[in-house]
């Protein structure tokens, strides 16, 4: 699976939306955007908390923010929330890596 599909699979779970997984990057950031901006309008509160399950770093967002104030917020969202993913992402490949280093009888 691809970087575009393995984040489009997990934007579609975490903002309960059905992207293509087949999607490019820019549009991929677009749709979320869309999404996020009507999340914003409509309901404030879920955005948050997807925000949160994501992990996406609160200090970075509000940095971004007020320092674009004439940026679409979606957009800004949108490239966080897709940065965290990669960033999980790397994480997810480093630790397995190492897993795969160490000897069947000594992992747990």
């Amino acid at each position: 699976m691809s970087n575009e599909e393995e984040i489009t699979t997990y934007i579609n779970k975490e903002l309960a939306i059905d992207l293509p997984t087949n999607i490019s990057m820019e549009e991929l950031v677009r749709q979320i955007a869309i999404e996020v901006n009507h999340l914003i309008d409509k309901n404030f509160q879920k955005l948050v908390g997807i925000l949160y399950r994501m992990d996406v770093s609160e200090p970075k967002l509000k940095n971004l923010l007020a320092n674009h104030p004439q940026a679409d917020a979606g957009i800004i969202i949108a490239q966080l929330m897709i940065e965290r993913q990669l960033q999980k992402m790397a994480t997810r490949k480093h630790f397995r890596q190492k897993d795969n280093s160490i000897n069947e009888e000594d992992k747990w």
